[in-house]
């Protein structure tokens, strides 16, 4: 019989619960609020979304490695949630796009702070044999938030409120998970330091974490920011009040997805789930290229789209888990975050600017030809490890 879900596990859950359900009331609306409310054009929108991601990515490598050095996880954790739902609903004040900008970069400094020690919470926690169920079961309730927030905006929306008064509502789910977390979170004795902390050594990382941290950076830089997928979308016909609604469905359909998709890969192996969702983006993405974005072919490839990212979520993390050693996992989840992350800046300005420069359909392509490259090295960096794997 196999173990329960760890209590910690639970809580940590409904807290991504709670943050995506305020992140994602904002998320959707913001490329609409920058291009239309605020003038700013495509590549503004890569470079705020690109800045905030690589932003947060340099701070989870930090905040792993002072978790292996003893700093409490559980007030990391706090701190960062805070930082988060403190900023983000404050861009309903901004008058230019630097303001959001400024605020959207408070907000990943947020998600940095908290992810790594989060992750190495929840990989301390959980038995080997469900670790990539307890990442999807984590993955499934951050999704479902994700879901909830669009669909409150887009009820906001229709019942007369502006996106900034949307913005400033997402107050309230925000501070419930900080109570949740301050009076609700034990910090169990077992993922306390028990041992001096080790120097991470690269080479003596198993060749598996190896190339899924190395190939991560990549797909990074291949990624197509979802900020532009509402642009897509929108050109598509879908009209600005929809938006949350795709967004929503979206976010369902990952939440649907990641945990079924974790627990697959406590059978299967993780890098057979990650390589299989890896080159399903690539068909995908060529698909945004070369089909028609009308009709329900927009809806189609959104919602395609969402479940080809949700599919490797849990793998990947419990990929980490499995095979970092006990006393570095969190500066191992960190330089995982920090790779599949500080390359988003480029990526989404590249993508902003061939866009920009080049169209649409050149923009998707060369995502699609970047994310080939790096499911190829996954598997050749990967490739002296255990076959299951």
């Amino acid at each position: 019989m196999q173990p329960f879900i760890p209590r910690t596990v639970i809580i940590l859950g409904v807290v991504s619960f709670l943050n995506d359900t305020a992140s994602e009331m904002i998320t959707p609306l913001l490329p609409l609020f920058l291009t239309a409310t605020l003038g700013a054009g495509p590549a503004v929108v890569g470079l705020v979304e690109g800045l905030a991601e690589a932003t947060a990515s340099i701070l989870k490598l930090l905040s792993g490695w002072l978790a292996d050095r003893g700093w409490n996880a559980k007030k990391l954790v706090v701190g960062g949630y805070a930082v988060s739902n403190t900023s983000r609903p404050l861009i309903g004040f901004a008058l230019n796009w630097s303001w959001v900008l400024l605020l959207r970069f408070l907000d990943r400094v947020g998600k940095g702070i908290r992810t790594a020690p989060r992750d190495a919470l929840i990989a301390a926690t959980t038995d080997k044999q469900i670790r990539g169920r307890a990442f999807g079961f984590q993955r499934t309730l951050d999704h479902g938030g994700a879901m909830l927030g669009p669909l409150l905006a887009f009820g906001l929306l229709q019942g007369g409120m502006t996106m900034e008064h949307v913005f400033l509502v997402s107050v309230v789910p925000g501070g419930l998970l900080i109570l949740l977390l301050v009076f609700g979170l034990k910090l169990p004795a077992a993922v306390k330091p028990e041992h001096p902390p080790v120097r991470l050594s690269w080479r003596g990382l198993d060749p598996r974490v190896r190339g899924l941290v190395l190939a991560s950076g990549g797909l990074a830089l291949a990624t197509t920011p979802e900020a532009f997928l509402v642009l897509w979308a929108n050109q598509g016909g879908i009209a600005v009040a929809w938006v949350p609604l795709l967004w929503a469905a979206a976010s369902g359909i990952k939440s649907l997805v990641s945990g079924p998709a974790g627990a697959l890969s406590d059978r299967c192996g993780r890098l057979a789930i990650v390589s299989l969702g890896w080159t399903a983006r690539v068909l995908l993405l060529l698909a945004f290229a070369w089909l028609p974005d009308r009709g329900p072919t927009v809806w189609l490839l959104f919602l395609g789209y969402a479940a080809a990212l949700a599919f490797t979520e849990g793998a990947e993390r419990a990929l980490v888990g499995d095979c970092a050693p006990a006393e570095q996992q969190g500066t191992v989840f960190g330089l995982y975050h920090l790779l599949n992350g500080i390359l988003v800046l480029p990526g989404a300005v590249l993508f902003g600017a061939v866009w920009q420069g080049l169209g649409m359909r050149s923009a998707f392509t060369l995502a699609a030809a970047l994310t080939a490259l790096a499911a190829a090295t996954l598997r050749w960096l990967a490739s002296g490890a255990a076959p299951r794997a």
